[in-house]
Formats: C-alpha cells, structure tokens, sequence
C-alpha cells in the first residue's frame, strides 16, 4: 500500500474524528463492545450543551426586563431635555478670565468670569448656570463626521456660594 495514501486516510479520520458534529453519530468498539461517542464529546461541544441548558434555565426561572423597558424607566429618560434646564456646578479650573465649570454631565463648559464680583468667582465657586447644549460638534470643511470640542455649551447666571466670601 502507499504510504501518502495511508498518510491521507489517516488525516481524514482524525479530522471526523476532532469534529463534534459528526462525531457524536460515529460509534467506537473497545473490547469488542460499542459505545456511542455522544458521552465523549468533545470541549467546545460539552460547553456549548452547558450553557445552552443554562440558558434555558434562566429563561424559565428569572424573567428580566428589557433593555427598552430599563431605558424607558431610567433616571436619564425622566430628566428630559437638558436644553434651557437651570443648574448649578462648580468651578474646578481658572485660567485669565475663563472658569472650567463641572455641571455633572459629561463635559464642562467653559464661561467667561462676569466684571461684577469677579473676586468671587474663584476655584471651589458654586455657580448657577443655563444649558444650552451638551456637546459642541460641528462638521469642519472636507469633513463627513462632526468633530467635538469636549465641552457643552451654557451661560453663567450667577454665584451660588463662594469660598473667597467666607474669608
């Protein structure tokens, strides 16, 4: 017999073998009795037949609401539009006349510091401030997507609490 010929044959066996699909109708003989080889799975189909059992499981046992419902019933979706919303922040960076004010949103914005009381308006500052947007992006020229600043947009109202006053 050749020996590519053999070579092949073997390599096609070991490669039914290895695969969990076709193995698992494939019957084996040891000692003259045969087993079914759907005990001897092999990794990958052991995993997935526990996990989708375990998936079925939780499906009876614990119903979890949905994504939709968790988002509909959020503390984000219940604030509604941020746009012209009064709140305060405080003032955590001061660089000349521009006070870095963080709002609790995702950015901060920047405001220029107001002529009356500008003493007060110092790092640790409580500030009221009006929401005109959340994120300043616009679409420079040649460019498809919109490129953000990393700030939002709104205007100082005034001065809520002052530690430079305190003093």
């Amino acid at each position: 017999m050749n020996c590519r010929f053999v070579l092949a044959s073997i390599r096609r066996i070991q490669k039914y073998h290895n695969n969990p699909c076709i193995s698992r109708n494939l019957t084996t003989e040891k000692n003259g009795e045969t087993k079914d080889n759907e005990s001897k799975l092999s990794g990958f189909a052991k995993a997935f037949e526990k996990h989708t059992n375990i998936d079925a499981l939780m499906n009876t046992t614990n119903k979890e609401p949905s994504f939709a419902t968790l988002l509909r019933n959020s503390k984000f979706i219940d604030l509604g539009d941020p746009d012209g919303r009064i709140v305060s922040g405080t003032i955590f960076h001061v660089v000349n006349d521009d006070l870095y004010i963080d709002f609790g949103w995702k950015f901060h914005c920047v405001c220029t510091r107001p002529n009356k009381n500008a003493s007060e308006y110092v790092r640790g500052a409580k500030v009221k401030l009006r929401i005109k947007d959340l994120e300043l992006s616009t679409k420079f020229l040649g460019q498809d997507k919109d490129l953000t600043i990393l700030e939002a947009d709104a205007t100082l109202l005034g001065l809520l609490y002052s530690p430079a006053k305190s003093k």
